[in-house]
């Protein structure tokens, strides 16, 4: 089984559609908490469904209680807690909601976790990757 993961931030439309649709996605699974933002540009919620199926041929699923909390988010981003306390706490909320048994295991085949990170070492679509691979076994996860 193959999971992906991407992040929005730092990319031109031409590249992020044109990785997903190289990797072969099936679905994009939006992990993020707030996916209307205008900050998002071409990553906004009802711009990206539209852009994922008629550029990559692939749908769109918003799962926001795969995101951290907003007091978590707002700690870690007002530096009053460190990396390894947010992912301590992320992973905490995760195992308190079950994620795992929120989705058909197969349905995560092929698809694609995003977030606005960059990169995914300080994101926490990679924490929600490993603590599904850790729950469901034999995932290989591939950061676009």
């Amino acid at each position: 089984m193959s999971l992906y993961t991407i992040g929005f931030t730092k990319k031109k439309a031409k590249e992020f559609f044109g990785r997903i649709r190289a990797a072969g996605i099936s679905r994009v699974i939006d992990v993020r908490l707030n996916n209307v933002s205008q900050l998002a540009g071409f990553a906004k919620r009802d711009d990206l469904v539209f852009f994922l199926q008629e550029i990559c041929g692939c749908g769109y699923e918003h799962r926001p209680e795969w995101a951290p909390t907003q007091d978590v988010l707002d700690a870690y981003r007002g530096k009053s807690m460190d990396w390894p306390g947010y992912e301590r706490r992320f992973n905490e909320l995760l195992e308190f909601r079950r994620i795992e048994g929120s989705i058909q295991r197969d349905a995560l085949h092929m698809a694609c976790l995003l977030c606005s990170e960059a990169t995914p070492e300080c994101c926490h679509r990679r924490l929600v990757a490993q603590y599904l691979q850790a729950k469901l076994g034999n995932m290989q996860i591939t950061h676009l």
